[in-house]
């Protein structure tokens, strides 16, 4: 397999430097916790195997919907309920783009939010940046999520990277603005009506590891937030991306299992955990944040774009997760992970023994990424990094083909691929 293309590129996020040097579990103070906080245990996250259940088919093209831009993590604009909004006939999706100007690894640090509409949820044409850059928070913007409330005001989720005088750092804030989207047949889509921009949530340094308090190689989470309203309570939440707080790293026999093992020395700086935060008033301006539904501690640092999505009195949750945010003395595929509970605050189980859920093919790893899991069962994603037909490596940056997901239980199987980007109601 022809890996060298995929690991440089990943280099431009973060550095993964694998210690050599292997200890036995460490036994004295831990960090920040919550006893009963659900875990992805290394037990758990071993073994994992590709089958016909969890492959995704093979890419070796694609349809480049933005030719000057490159296209990454992506969501399509919701309902309240979480169910997938029209405006006039017409759905949305927003996604992190980057002018071509810049490098493939480098457009991280020139990230904005675009948004792509279709009529028939197949066919896709880019609009604009819908908010005002410059008032915009973060040097950068990141991946979000997008409601829209009946009254057609549509909350803008993001992650405010950095800060615009400090150039692109890697602070992570989570972040909203508001805006209104129109459609006519002659000028075609319209925002108007743009709000103001507001922090909504930072690190605490107890559930959620503040820069400061991070250690080991690859950057700390504070990303991806998520909005959820409960189905029964009508509670609302973002859900994100953290790493469990505190100053002292070192794992708990809960976050190991039963395995007959030494831990290698690095795994406790691998402390990835899914955040919530619970809203305080209905403009969702005021959010207070709760300890962490899932933490990983000792298994990967990154557990990316985490969300719920309800199923009956079934509650998935699902994140994303590169081969390189494992930690040391685990292998795991660039994937879609998922864990099954009964309840939004239940006791989260990996779904089909290990908690992978879709995979890249083996003979290309990396040709998908950031899988987002919507209300029935679609699956998007973008194209990363792949090979053609002709066995060429080549970068992806476009809408990846939606995968049909069935979820039952505790277990997930791949029915069929849908077209590019492809999402209905």
């Amino acid at each position: 397999m022809k890996r060298n293309h995929s690991i440089l590129s990943k280099l431009a996020l973060s550095a993964f430097i694998l210690t050599g040097t292997f200890a036995q579990l460490p036994t004295t103070s831990h960090a920040a916790s919550t006893d009963d906080t659900p875990v992805w245990s290394r037990e758990d996250a071993q073994n994992f195997t590709l089958t016909d259940e969890n492959t995704a088919p093979n890419i070796d093209s694609f349809t480049d919907v933005a030719p000057d831009y490159w296209i990454w993590d992506t969501w399509p604009l919701r309902n309240r309920d979480g169910s997938i909004a029209k405006i006039n006939g017409y759905y949305v999706q927003f996604a992190l783009t980057a002018s071509k100007e810049y490098t493939w690894g480098g457009r991280h640090d020139h990230a904005e939010i675009r948004y792509f509409y279709s009529k028939n949820g197949k066919d896709w044409e880019m609009g604009t940046v819908p908010y005002d850059t410059d008032k915009a928070l973060g040097y950068r913007q990141w991946a979000g999520s997008a409601m829209m409330e009946k009254d057609g005001t549509i909350h803008l989720f993001y992650t405010a990277a950095g800060r615009k005088d400090e150039g692109p750092t890697f602070e992570q804030r989570l972040a909203k603005t508001t805006f209104e989207m129109d459609y006519d047949n002659k000028e075609g889509f319209q925002v108007t009506n743009n709000g103001d921009h507001q922090i909504l949530a930072e690190a605490d340094g107890e559930y959620y590891e503040t820069q400061e308090q991070k250690t080991g190689s690859i950057i700390y989470s504070f990303r991806d937030p998520w909005f959820f309203q409960h189905p029964e309570t009508g509670e609302e939440y973002i859900i994100f991306e953290g790493n469990t707080g505190g100053d002292e790293k070192t794992l708990e026999e809960k976050h190991i299992g039963d395995v007959d093992e030494d831990v290698p020395a690095g795994a406790e700086d691998y402390n990835g955990n899914v955040g919530i935060a619970k809203a305080e008033n209905e403009d969702l301006t005021e959010f207070e944040l709760m300890p962490p539904l899932l933490e990983a501690n000792g298994v990967n640092q990154q557990l990316e774009r985490p969300h719920v999505v309800q199923k009956g009195d079934d509650y998935y949750l699902f994140t994303i997760s590169h081969q390189f945010t494992f930690a040391p003395g685990l292998e795991g595929p660039d994937g879609l992970y998922g864990f099954h509970a009964n309840s939004l605050f239940g006791d989260y189980e990996p779904m089909n023994d290990t908690g992978l859920v879709i995979a890249n093919p083996a003979e290309d790893p990396f040709q998908a990424y950031s899988w987002a899991v919507l209300p029935h069962g679609q699956v998007i994603s973008f194209v990363n990094e792949y090979h053609d037909e002709n066995g060429n490596f080549q970068q992806g940056g476009s809408f990846a083909p939606t995968l049909k997901l069935k979820l039952k239980g505790d277990t997930s199987e791949i029915k069929r691929e849908m077209g590019e980007g492809e999402i209905h109601g």
